[in-house]
């Protein structure tokens, strides 16, 4: 049984120190030399949830309570949140050096710093206010808790003592016989060492006693004297002798009586010995029962501890950043699938819900001749560029060497991809071929381009802005789309330009053409928050139109757009490729019908519009 020793040299038992210096009670924080640890307060991010992610918050670290606000701003209207980092577990993120998580029970902050130098001020700052609390290192509990724990350990023995070892009275109480019984015989040995002492110079002076009578005798042998006379001389010598004996040996002391005392006591204290022998070991079996149980006590609560902390790990907190999409996820495919599937029926039905409630939107069509020009502007020969590119390969068929895989065919549309990756990221080219009656190419590429009723078709866009407008038919837009968790909200920068193509054949149709391609800009610069793709897009539009029996004039139902859309999507981030080709060959098809009955219900009724 181990022990501790106490500065006044007694000894602590190891269950006495943990109840003292372990309990709550028993914590004092040292005020330091200026009555504390001094705030500490800055800037950090914080996890805030699946749809705003990281938000920037003022967070100020005080009085071993970590409380934050929306800006150092709003600081008079009260925090927004705290944790009392007495019992809180500080974990610096193994990959991330930038975040720390702290969690108290079911309740994670989620944080990340500037750079690793400010994480590591915090978590420092963190600690020791954690140890001027008293629920710091160690050290820190040695050296707060130290006198009230010795206090509590030296007046702690009776009580403990009396509750559960009532026969330690018995022990105390042999060990005070045993203390008498000492002192008893000391004394009857210093008592019989005395009557030896006496015995043996009695016995000294007899023989020099005897001697001289001897001498005596000698001298009387010559003298012719009777027998009984020699004998009466002889045996008075004899009576001198035993007389000097008897009186050497009377000096207070019963030695038959020392004796029996002497050998009573010496059995008692064998006696009082053995019944200590049996208290201690009564009294080890009852600790080391007390020390079995506490064990298996301590087992049990490690295996509690290691079952909780791996069903903690195998727990999904599917709010929490480690299993959004990133490099170190702990969301595997398959869930990462139906976690956006699941994302994307939500949407639907939200996007079925509204719309019917939503306010349709009209903006006057600009004639084809506005279009037909490329502008004036810096991105001029780049857009003239991408113009010509696509209309030199994405007009092409998909037959040949192509290596277009048809993946969905529903009437006249058909989806078409190819199976690209660069360095572990998708990026299938996507081309579709589809068929609209009713409809020109000219309305179907205004609708796409027109900015002012992106909303009324576009259903994965959260907002958008138009950061630059470079002439009547180029623009720059910023965007971000709404994001599907558990992937990575995306946004992206591009130039939009809508063109008309005239044939060079007066046989064949003109083209109208929309291009989306991704471009810098110094006013819509990446951020952390979302991850920017970059595209590469083209909306080709011909007007087929057949003649009308007669003299009728044409109507929607004599005219057909033969659509092309091709699709050069880089969507950044760590999503699985299994997810992206899937989403795709889900979303693109859903897109195209619903612009397209979209373009077809804007104009129903309305002049055709070459």
């Amino acid at each position: 049984m181990n022990s501790s020793p106490l500065p006044n040299g007694k000894q602590m038992s190891d269950n006495q120190s943990w109840n003292s210096s372990g309990s709550e009670e028993d914590l004092e924080a040292d005020p330091g030399p200026h009555g504390g640890v001094a705030e500490f307060s800055g800037v950090l991010s914080k996890w805030t949830n699946y749809i705003h992610g990281w938000q920037d918050r003022w967070v100020v670290l005080k009085n071993n309570t970590l409380s934050y606000y929306k800006s150092q701003d709003e600081r008079e209207y009260g925090c927004r949140g705290s944790l009392c980092l007495s019992k809180a577990v500080i974990t610096p993120h193994e990959f991330d050096e930038c975040r720390l998580d702290i969690s108290v029970n079911d309740s994670v902050w989620y944080l990340r710093a500037m750079d690793p130098e400010h994480r590591n001020q915090w978590i420092d700052s963190i600690e020791q206010h954690r140890a001027e609390s008293g629920y710091g290192s160690e050290s820190s509990l040695r050296r707060h808790g130290s006198m009230l724990s010795l206090t509590s350990a030296t007046s702690g023995y009776s009580a403990t003592s009396t509750s559960s070892f009532k026969k330690g009275h018995s022990l105390r109480e042999k060990l005070a016989e045993m203390e008498t019984f000492r002192d008893i015989l000391c004394r009857q040995v210093d008592t019989l060492q005395k009557y030896f002492d006496a015995c043996a110079d009695a016995v000294s002076k007899d023989e020099l006693q005897r001697d001289k009578i001897v001498e005596d005798d000698e001298d009387d042998f010559p003298t012719t004297r009777p027998d009984g006379e020699f004998l009466h001389n002889y045996n008075g010598s004899r009576e001198k002798l035993f007389q000097s004996l008897s009186t050497k040996g009377i000096n207070g002391i019963d030695f038959k009586g020392e004796a029996i005392t002497f050998k009573a006591t010496t059995a008692g204290i064998l006696a009082t010995l053995s019944h200590c022998i049996d208290l201690m070991v009564k009294r080890e079996d009852s600790w080391q029962r007390r020390l079995d149980k506490e064990t298996e006590k301590r087992r049990r609560v490690e295996e509690a501890y290691k079952t909780a902390l791996s069903e903690l790990k195998k727990k999904s907190h599917f709010g929490g950043p480690d299993y959004e999409e990133g490099p170190n996820s702990l969301i595997n495919e398959d869930e990462f699938f139906d976690a956006v599937e699941a994302a994307l029926d939500r949407q639907d039905k939200i996007e079925e819900q509204t719309e019917k409630s939503r306010i349709q939107r009209s903006s006057p069509m600009p004639s084809g001749d506005a279009y037909s020009t490329m502008g004036t502007h810096r991105f001029a020969e780049k857009v003239e560029e991408m113009v010509q590119s696509h209309m030199t390969y994405s007009l092409q068929d998909v037959g040949g060497d192509a290596n277009w895989q048809l993946v969905v065919e529903e009437g006249e549309m058909k989806v078409y991809r190819r199976e690209v990756e660069e360095n572990g990221i998708v990026l299938d080219p996507l081309k579709a071929t589809h068929a609209v009656k009713g409809v020109t190419g000219h309305e179907v590429c205004h609708y796409f381009w027109d900015t002012d009723v992106r909303n009324d078709w576009e259903t994965t866009v959260e907002n958008f802005n138009i950061v630059e407008t470079l002439s009547d038919n180029a623009i720059i837009v910023y965007q971000t789309h709404k994001r599907v968790w558990p992937a990575s909200q995306r946004d992206v920068l591009y130039l939009s330009a809508i063109r008309k193509i005239i044939a060079n054949n007066e046989n064949d149709p003109d083209t109208w053409i929309v291009c989306n391609f991704s471009v810098d800009h110094d006013n819509a610069q990446p951020s952390s928050r979302c991850v920017r793709a970059k595209i590469n897009i083209a909306m080709i539009c011909q007007t087929l139109v057949s003649p009308p029996e007669g003299d009728k004039e044409i109507s929607r139902d004599n005219i057909l757009c033969r659509i092309t859309y091709v699709a050069n999507v880089n969507p950044g981030g760590w999503a699985p490729a299994s997810v992206l080709r899937a989403v795709a060959k889900r979303e693109y098809p859903k897109f195209l019908k619903r612009f397209t009955s979209y373009v077809q219900d804007k104009t129903a009724g309305k002049p055709i519009l070459f």
